[in-house]
């Protein structure tokens, strides 16, 4: 009886705190599915279901073009830190030398640097090469995500035995086809982790886009929506249905991976 009264409260206690945690985004979910008077009547009301906001806010947002531009941009990004870091993580390992260890540190140091500090003279030296926009926001994404992926790999190829390297060198592969065929499949779960967390990052980024991109065309969700709500600053019913748009694909990806993250996060509490 103890036992079931322990699980009642664990579960009320569950449901109040994801309640919190969801509360904004219901918020912005209700609220997009208001017209405008209702939205400034009583933002807290139950919505009586208004869809015309959406292909509005889809045609505003130029919400095609913005997409796939978030979306090359995202992947492309992912796609570089995700094979760079499993390499490098890879090797510094296997390889037990002093200037593995000095390499993993500066790894873990430079993630205490704040972007902050270094975006200006970053910028400043992309746009005197004339390298702005799109392809260089994939190469600073890359070298700004490196370091903590590199961490997140380094401590899941600690756990993977070197005979699977081994006896996949004995049976003739190359030292690329063991990694890419035996090793990256064993370590799959945290590959999951660090697809979800640079992904959802990159996606809902702001300020490097601001600083980097500088055609209208190329412009990403985020700062589609920067320049919409500025536009638009009285439309909040198109701008809230903005925002769902622009968080979908993010909760997709998140369903799609959950199982890796799951599995990742239990790997790391048995370690």
């Amino acid at each position: 009886m103890k036992r079931k009264v322990i699980d009642l409260i664990t579960v009320i206690i569950s449901v109040f705190l994801g309640f919190i945690w969801l509360y904004p985004f219901i918020i912005i979910l209700i609220n997009s599915l208001k017209n405008r008077a209702a939205v400034f009547s009583n933002p807290l009301s139950l919505p009586h279901i208004y869809l015309r906001n959406y292909p509005a806010a889809f045609k505003a947002l130029d919400f095609v073009s913005s997409f796939f531009n978030s979306l090359f941009i995202t992947v492309a990004s992912v796609a570089l830190i995700t094979v760079l870091s499993a390499m490098a993580a890879y090797a510094l390992a296997r390889v037990k030398r002093k200037t593995s260890s000095i390499i993993y540190y500066l790894c873990a140091g430079t993630m205490l640097i704040p972007f902050q500090s270094i975006m200006i003279p970053l910028v400043t030296i992309f746009g005197r090469l004339d390298f702005l926009n799109r392809f260089s926001l994939i190469i600073m994404n890359t070298g700004l995500a490196l370091s903590l992926s590199i961490i997140l790999y380094y401590g899941a190829f600690l756990g993977v035995p070197r005979t699977l390297d081994e006896a996949a060198i004995l049976d003739g592969a190359s030292t690329f086809k063991a990694f890419f065929k035996i090793i990256m499949p064993a370590v799959s779960p945290m590959t999951g982790t660090v697809i979800i967390l640079n992904a959802m990052k990159i996606w809902n980024d702001y300020l490097l886009p601001s600083l980097v991109i500088n055609k209208a065309g190329m412009y990403t969700l985020p700062l589609r929506m920067y320049y919409f709500f500025g536009e638009t600053n009285s439309q909040w019913e198109l701008a809230l249905a903005g925002l769902v748009l622009a968080i979908i694909p993010v909760i997709i990806l998140f369903i799609l991976l959950q199982k890796q993250i799951m599995e990742s996060a239990t790997e790391g509490a048995i370690k």
